[in-house]
């Protein structure tokens, strides 16, 4: 019979640590492999290309810390994608902003909550599985749409976000580096600007597995029935210009320009930041915050 969990990856010096992790993950359903420390973490990672869905890695290691691995598998493109949930014993500011830098984008601060680690966990594996699908079906599209030079499009469903932002991510110069993009910001256009799902709500719905149940709740009101994401594509010689516009009253997104330390434990409210760090030159959020415009500047001919 075939193995269907998802294997996870977890990295601690101490056993007792390790153990327990171990023990947690697998009462949640996860397969999980275990490393002692970065070296031995490198080496079950290339036993198990294609495997890892998500690295739970300790900081503090000898031989070769957290902050050490992380340089490491960002700098091989086979695992430089999957997402790694670093555990601190001190979540101080300064170790959490040196994480993020280092592409460290969810934390989980020791002693952890069980409640609290499952969440990430399942965050993390659920944004790497979106990505990594996103990232196939892009393979699914012809590769001559440079020659559209204006395009306007519609979206209500999540269904649509996804498909929304794997089709236009092939109108950009690095579709890879802009699906994800794309992605986050029409999802969050439609959750939080249309369909009104607050952040406190989210973390809730997250915690107990209901939001995508909750967003098709809340699409089928009939109040929120005829609400539509624009987004708008715009290539000029320099830029290619994205803007998506929702319905909603709009947000406080000064907010989320930046993965705050403190919300770097948080299961989501990451998402306006990655898109800004890894997929556009260029965010800026107009008037109340229902409309945002994303640049990326074309090379030179």
């Amino acid at each position: 019979m075939t193995d269907t969990k998802i294997t996870l990856l977890a990295v601690d010096d101490e056993p007792n640590n390790l153990r327990a992790l171990k023990i947690d993950l697998e009462e949640s359903g996860y397969h999980v492999l275990t490393a002692k420390d970065g070296w031995e973490a490198w080496d079950v990672l290339q036993q198990n290309i294609g495997t890892i869905k998500t690295i739970l890695l300790d900081r503090m290691m000898p031989n070769m810390n957290g902050m050490e691995f992380m340089a490491k598998i960002k700098a091989n493109s086979m695992f430089s994608g999957i997402p790694v949930i670093m555990q601190t014993a001190a979540a101080e500011k300064e170790q959490v902003v040196e994480g993020i830098k280092a592409g460290v984008y969810y934390y989980l601060t020791k002693p952890y909550d069980n409640d609290i680690m499952r969440s990430v966990v399942f965050a993390a594996v659920k944004d790497y599985a979106n990505y990594s699908q996103m990232r196939k079906d892009l393979k699914k599209y012809t590769r001559k749409l440079n020659l559209v030079r204006e395009a306007r499009f519609e979206a209500q469903t999540l269904d649509d976000a996804l498909y929304l932002s794997t089709f236009l991510s092939q109108f950009f110069p690095n579709p890879e580096n802009i699906v994800l993009g794309i992605s986050e910001l029409i999802i969050n256009a439609i959750e939080h600007g249309n369909l009104g799902i607050s952040y406190e709500e989210k973390s809730r719905l997250n915690n107990t597995g209901t939001w995508a149940a909750e967003v098709d709740r809340r699409l089928a009101i009939p109040e929120n029935s005829s609400k539509i994401v624009f987004v708008t594509y715009i290539r000029e010689k320099h830029f290619i210009t994205l803007t998506i516009k929702d319905e909603g009253k709009g947000f406080n997104w000064k907010n989320y320009m930046e993965i705050s330390p403190d919300r770097a434990t948080h299961n989501h409210g990451r998402g306006i930041a990655l898109s800004k760090m890894m997929s556009f030159d260029e965010i800026e959020y107009l008037g109340c915050g229902n409309e945002v415009s994303c640049r990326v500047a074309l090379p030179e001919n």
